[in-house]
């Protein structure tokens, strides 16, 4: 089921790859997640990317996987499209959460290399085929990001040539690797691939993806600090000097992520836990827990997280402190 506006165009623009929301049970918080989909749509976002890393898809069973898509696809009702994650341990398991997602409201899905088991170039090529084979139509995004998928990259030669029968409909590039972007910029170009899009995953380094010819980025800081990227996306080309200071303070607000945290903690639960404490902060969502086994911040760490978002971020305003003009309260301001 497609609900995308067809005034919206897939693939371009600053598509937020969403936090789930929890409730103190670990359990999908559909309220929060509902106001975390205005808050993205409030301020421009230009796309909404369900279960991806920042997403903690693999810390889900597949019945909330399955919620979260259905909340996002109900509440968006094709305002922006519906970019959803099926990444699993291997080509099957992924046609299975294919399958399972794709009625649910997804415009397209995203899916990284196998991953636990060793896979090389073939493995990684024939693993997407067989993905779109079970698909049909609904586009296909890969997804790099190799220290999630036992440090292998899908190559990009293998990249462009899956772009160009058919089999991906684009790329969102997280490895941090800027000659690899680069090496998959150029040889869409030298192909004349221009259906192709390419996105960049990267916070820091967004308006150099931009530069460099991407056609959007998927930024997780975006879930705090959506309208700085989509002024920053805005301004990249007609205000250089502005986009580079729009930069700037991004960078400076992803300290979020390095803060010394009170307990050691892998770099999961630290970002997607500064994420989740700003978002409540700003009002937006009602808890900041991440799912099991995740470590949680205390207050502490959300004392520190608090004054970078002070320093950097957007102002804070209760998601429930809305102007009376806003009527039942679908948008929020910050």
């Amino acid at each position: 089921m497609s609900t995308t506006s067809t005034n919206v165009a897939l693939g371009r623009g600053v598509i937020v790859p969403i936090c789930t929301p929890l409730d103190p049970a670990d359990q999908i918080d559909t309220a929060s997640l509902r106001r975390l989909l205005d808050h993205l749509v409030a301020h421009g976002v230009h796309g909404i990317f369900a279960l991806g890393t920042t997403g903690e898809f693999g810390f889900l069973t597949d019945a909330q996987r399955a919620l979260v898509v259905e909340t996002c696809a109900e509440h968006l009702a094709g305002r922006l499209p519906l970019l959803v994650g099926i990444s699993d341990t291997a080509s099957e398991r992924a046609i299975v959460q294919a399958e399972r997602l794709i009625p649910r409201g997804a415009d397209a899905v995203v899916a990284t290399a196998p991953f636990f088991a060793a896979t090389a170039e073939p493995e990684i090529r024939t693993h997407f085929q067989r993905i779109k084979q079970a698909i049909g139509e609904t586009p296909l995004f890969a997804y790099e990001n190799p220290p999630r998928v036992n440090g292998r990259s899908i190559p990009a030669e293998a990249v462009l040539d899956l772009g160009a029968d058919g089999t991906l409909a684009g790329l969102k590039d997280s490895s941090g690797d800027s000659a690899y972007l680069d090496l998959v910029l150029s040889g869409r170009e030298e192909r004349g691939l221009d259906g192709f899009r390419v996105l960049t995953g990267s916070e820091t380094h967004a308006l150099d993806g931009l530069r460099a010819g991407a056609d959007g980025i998927v930024p997780g800081l975006g879930n705090v600090d959506p309208a700085g990227y989509v002024r920053l996306y805005d301004e990249w080309e007609s205000a250089p000097h502005e986009a580079e200071q729009e930069q700037r303070r991004l960078c400076d607000l992803f300290n979020i992520v390095r803060i010394p945290t009170h307990a050691p903690m892998g770099g999961s639960s630290q970002a997607l836990g500064a994420f989740k404490a700003a978002l409540r902060q700003l009002g937006v969502l009602d808890d900041d827990r991440c799912a099991p086994p995740s470590v949680l911040l205390d207050d502490s760490d959300r004392a520190a997280v608090a004054n970078l978002l002070a320093a950097f971020g957007p102002a804070p305003r209760s998601a429930r402190d809305r102007d009376p003009a806003d009527g039942d309260g679908s948008r929020v301001h910050i």
